[in-house]
């Protein structure tokens, strides 16, 4: 793995608008390469950290003339529900708006290197999935490096050689600016209302997902979560891929009707079983058994061998707050899934346990958690917290699920200690269903939130 040549760049001039995650590695990346860059952030320390770079210049923009493209943070919306008068600005003059993704997969090309590109997308499970075919990338020695919307941003990984594989988490908001990446490997895990406000309703949701189909070509693999339900548009999807001349796999979870299924925990194809995923401890659930589908079909397709990808899946070691184990507690499981921000997230998480102690809350995406309420009756008591706690008040008690407005985190970890030894539920879960911005900067902080209140219980309970 090797730096991009320092002039890959040079002449190029571009603009970047929004310094955080995505937005300082790429304006620090397209410098180091030899371009000019122009950036901003209404934040003045995220504008600081980057004052002294060569070729960077920082300070507002009052013309895009000259620029090959505007570079905008994921959350900066160009379109809806109304565009950024940057993102304005750009269009009127002509200028692409571009994600960091479709510049690295450039930066690739201009170094010379053939590496290949897998992107994840889906509304649930992506990162998981992107975690997992890394590691079976890794451990099969193929030269891998993993990021986008996941971890690093895309823009700030290393040059790979021509057998190296980039495995990119993609959001939906990355998806809709791409437009010369091409995936040789791309999956679509499922899909579920999510950002309907930015995509303007679930069809325009699902046009900003598609996109990571756009640039396959015959012989590239896509990948489909397949639907179960009456009137799913996933086998009409697969006709319009097959038409294309790409190789479709669908895969499921629960369904043995995929070709690549995980259906009662074990994992297999049209030529016979793969692993069992009682082995793999950390994918619990049919939804990892998704995940694990999906990865295992784009590893076979870039060169992991079969018989890899038993040994892969018992080694792999799950992500951050996602079903992760905390501790356990006078025979009491702590489980941290504050990667839940929605209902669909949390129902995966929720149909693990027979019995639990849930704790939900913080700001409710539309609909909140009526869809959540086939696995009440696994919910001894729910805790809840954060702005729209009321909200998900009301609907448990219409479903008579007893329940407790804790309000923080800090009153609802104890009060659900105490809950678990009183109705004899082994499992407290923290699976959101929520967004965290109401008491947190983001779900990451949540959960580490949740897990030192965790071991601070831990601490108590010592005998001593």
């Amino acid at each position: 793995m090797t730096r991009f040549p320092a002039l890959l760049f040079a002449g190029r001039r571009y603009a970047v608008l929004g310094l955080g995650n995505n937005g300082a590695p790429a304006v620090r990346a397209l410098a180091a390469m030899g371009a000019s860059v122009r950036a901003w952030d209404d934040n003045a320390d995220a504008r600081q950290a980057l004052a002294d770079i060569p070729g960077v210049t920082v300070a507002p923009f009052e013309s895009l003339d000259g620029l090959d493209a505007l570079v905008l943070s994921p959350g900066i919306p160009h379109l809806l529900p109304r565009p950024h008068p940057v993102a304005l600005m750009a269009r009127e003059a002509g200028i692409p708006i571009l994600s960091d993704a479709d510049l690295l997969y450039q930066a690739v090309r201009r170094a010379g290197s053939r590496a290949r590109f897998a992107g994840i997308t889906g509304t649930n499970g992506k990162s998981t999935t992107t975690a997992l075919l890394t590691h079976m990338l890794a451990t099969a020695g193929i030269p891998v490096a993993a990021g986008g919307n996941l971890g690093p941003a895309s823009l700030s990984l290393p040059c790979l050689p021509d057998d190296g594989v980039y495995v990119l988490e993609m959001s939906s908001y990355m998806l809709e600016r791409l437009q010369d990446l091409h995936f040789d490997a791309a999956c679509l895990l499922n899909l579920t209302p999510d950002h309907l406000d930015r995509h303007g309703g679930m069809a325009g949701y699902l046009r900003a997902k598609w996109h990571i189909f756009d640039s396959q070509r015959t012989g590239d693999l896509a990948v489909l979560g397949f639907g179960d339900t009456p009137g799913d548009s996933v086998p009409l999807m697969v006709d319009d891929l097959s038409a294309s001349g790409g190789r479709v796999v669908t895969i499921s979870g629960a369904s043995d009707k995929a070709d690549l299924s995980g259906a009662g925990g074990i994992l297999r194809d049209a030529e016979g079983i793969i692993a069992d995923l009682a082995e793999a401890p950390a994918l619990p659930g049919a939804h990892n058994a998704e995940n694990a589908a999906a990865a295992t079909a784009m590893a076979l397709a870039l060169g992991v061998p079969r018989t890899a990808i038993a040994p892969a899946l018992r080694t792999f070691s799950g992500l951050p707050h996602r079903q992760k184990p905390v501790a356990t507690i006078a025979g009491i499981l702590f489980v941290d899934d504050s990667k839940a921000t929605n209902a669909d997230s949390a129902s995966r998480a929720l149909g693990c346990y027979d019995r639990l102690v849930w704790i939900a809350g913080g700001v409710a995406k539309a609909g909140g958690i009526a869809d959540l309420a086939p696995h009440f009756p696994r919910i001894a008591h729910a805790v809840l917290i954060g702005q729209d706690a009321p909200a998900l008040a009301e609907t448990l008690a219409t479903h008579n699920v007893p329940h407790t407005q804790a309000g923080t985190m800090e009153a609802a970890v104890p009060l659900a200690m105490h809950l678990a030894r009183q109705t004899g539920a082994e499992t407290v879960l923290l699976s959101p269903a929520c967004a965290s911005f109401d008491q947190y900067k983001s779900f990451e902080h949540r959960g580490r939130h949740f897990a030192d209140l965790v071991h601070g219980l831990a601490t108590m309970e010592e005998p001593g």
